[in-house]
């Protein structure tokens, strides 16, 4: 009797940022990166196409992934769960009727 071991997958975390394919979502990981010389922390990120079965995760979904075994050319990844929505924080509060001052 052999107990076989589950294999650990990569996972990642990041947003959704195109749902126009079937089964299939681009999902952009985004990470810190320090400069060498000086010392800097920028952000680098990385788009993925990752699989998605039922077409349920849309644009701006903040999104798990797991390494899978290939799925296609470019599809490596599948996303497992929908961790919450990422709200476009530049557009917050700039509708017409938000903005109230006070005239004399």
């Amino acid at each position: 009797m052999e107990i076989q071991k589950e294999a650990k997958h990569r996972t990642l975390t990041g947003v959704v940022v195109s749902d126009k394919m079937s089964k299939t979502v681009v999902v952009r990981v985004d990470r810190l990166k320090q400069h060498p010389k000086y010392k800097r922390r920028y952000r680098v990120s990385k788009k993925y196409k990752a699989h998605d079965e039922k077409g349920e995760f849309h644009v701006g979904d903040k999104v798990r992934m797991e390494e899978v075994r290939p799925i296609s050319r470019d599809k490596r990844w599948q996303v497992k769960e929908k961790l919450g929505s990422e709200k476009n924080m530049s557009t917050a509060g700039t509708a017409s009727g938000d903005v109230s001052e006070n005239v004399s």
